[in-house]
């Protein structure tokens, strides 16, 4: 079928393909009772067009059952095709995939998900935008979903529990099929809100699962001890911490699981030299300075991110201090820019492919039976060595 958003030729050409499929011979005869129906489309077309006049190049209106009306079925038979039903022939489905093709039909996604009581989407809840960890993260999270036909709404918390709570309240209003709170500022309301609407949950680091709420715990307490690990055998046995957001949860168990790795690896810190940031180059910069000025150095820092770790970074630089020569400093993620900074980061990796992978899994899970136990997910991490961390000054 031609199309019908170009130039009046291509109109005509469609007209005359209707009277083709209609039964109109070459000789401009309508063949016995097909006359009719032949009459009836060419003028049902031709308003559709009239109503269309001066849109070339953009989306027609159309509905589902004029669609019908010009393959001849009925509206039902359109959105099986749509809805890509196995009970249409072959030959129907041609016929109307073509139509939808030439009208550049879009069909409307809130109407069928009403039907279905589906939305097709996932959300997810994020604490921080500008955090390459979580961007990088959301993008393979959404390719996973746009393979399965989902959607993703995103919503950052900005470490505030009161955009956490409005951001629960966007999933509800949106009807999401699921959502993953990454976001550590979590209040037992917001979760409760999701559950009793029974939208199943992902948590982070929670260490807490209930019907319809699953979580995803990272395995820091292995990481830290494979870093703690290296350090020690690269002589060091004074070990400074910049850790997170004071007051959330991924915070204290980053702090705890460095705190239990030293003391197993027979190191050592103390209470100037573990300080608290933010999760951003500002707050490394801020612990760094911190401890700095506490007199005797430690002979590396490990911190609760790597954007914390690059904030330290350049505050060593600023104060003059090699790294690693003078201290050795490592982070945590491994996002892309630790390969880029000077020196390259030592970093404890954080596989966003396999945290995408179990995100969509636990949802997954969820949906088919909302009534199941969610399930505690354990994502582990990898030492990934660079040139931020040396043997330890003398």
């Amino acid at each position: 079928m031609p199309s019908l958003k170009g130039n009046s030729l291509e109109i005509i050409s469609c007209l005359f393909w209707t009277l083709c499929e209609s039964g109109y011979n070459t000789e401009n005869r309508c063949i016995g009772r097909n006359r009719t129906e032949a009459c009836g489309k060419i003028c049902f077309l031709s308003q559709v067009v009239q109503q269309n006049a001066g849109t070339a190049g953009s989306i027609m209106s159309i509905s589902v059952r004029e669609i019908a009306k010009l393959a001849g079925v009925s509206s039902a038979t359109v959105s099986r095709v749509i809805n890509g039903s196995n009970l249409v022939t072959g030959e129907t489905t041609q016929r109307i995939q073509a139509i939808i093709k030439d009208f550049n039909f879009v069909p409307n996604n809130s109407a069928i998900h009403l039907k279905s009581g589906k939305s097709h989407i996932y959300g997810i809840i994020i604490p921080d935008l500008t955090n390459p960890f979580f961007t990088e993260l959301v993008k393979i999270f959404e390719g996973l979903l746009v393979e399965h036909e989902r959607e993703l709404l995103v919503a950052n918390t900005d470490f505030h529990s009161t955009r956490t709570q409005r951001s629960v309240r966007r999933m509800l209003l949106r009807r999401v099929d699921g959502v993953a709170i990454l976001a550590s500022e979590l209040e037992t309301a917001s979760l409760e809100g999701l559950v009793n609407n029974r939208i199943p949950v992902v948590t982070a680091d929670r260490y807490h699962t209930g019907p319809g709420i699953s979580d995803i715990a990272i395995d820091f307490s292995q990481g830290m001890t494979e870093l703690a690990a290296h350090l020690r055998e690269l002589g060091h046995t004074r070990i400074g911490f910049i850790g997170g957001t004071a007051g959330i949860v991924t915070s204290r168990v980053r702090k705890e699981c460095f705190l239990d790795a030293i003391v197993k690896q027979g190191l050592s810190s103390r209470e100037g030299w573990i300080v608290e940031g933010n999760y951003r180059t500002d707050g490394g910069a801020a612990g760094m300075e911190t401890i700095l000025a506490a007199g005797e150095l430690p002979t590396a820092i490990v911190t609760a991110n790597d954007l914390t770790a690059i904030g330290a970074l350049r505050k060593a630089h600023e104060k003059g201090l090699r790294i690693p020569q003078d201290i050795s400093i490592a982070g945590c993620d491994d996002i892309e820019m630790s390969d880029m900074v000077n020196p390259p980061l030592t970093s404890l990796r954080i596989s966003r492919q396999e945290y995408a992978g179990m995100i969509m899994q636990a949802l997954d899970l969820a949906t088919t039976n909302q009534s199941n136990e969610g399930h505690q997910y354990m994502l582990p991490t990898r030492l990934i060595v660079r040139q931020s961390t040396g043997p330890a000054s003398r």
